[in-house]
């Protein structure tokens, strides 16, 4: 089971469960990923080193939760037309 996406999350579970995050961490300024190594530390601790307030580690939560949503509901989608056309 995955681990919830929080601003308590280890950057490394954050990373090895919900690939998107790579990106959408890169694009706001937080290294998450160093030498091919996930970093140490919680998505809050890393998104303080770069000087970012409550309000918008709690914006970074809710969009990573919106986006694993959607590509859960992707991935089901395609899952479910695979089964289908199976048959």
């Amino acid at each position: 089971m995955k681990p919830a996406i929080t601003k308590d999350i280890l950057i490394e579970d954050l990373v090895d469960n919900y690939s998107f995050s790579v990106r959408f961490l890169m694009e706001q300024g937080i290294r998450c990923i160093m030498c091919g190594e996930p970093i140490w530390g919680t998505l809050e601790e890393a998104a303080r080193e770069k000087g970012f307030t409550d309000q918008q580690i709690n914006g970074f939560v809710r969009e990573m939760i919106e986006t694993e949503k959607r590509v859960s509901e992707e991935e089901g989608y395609d899952k479910v037309a695979f089964d289908f056309s199976n048959r």
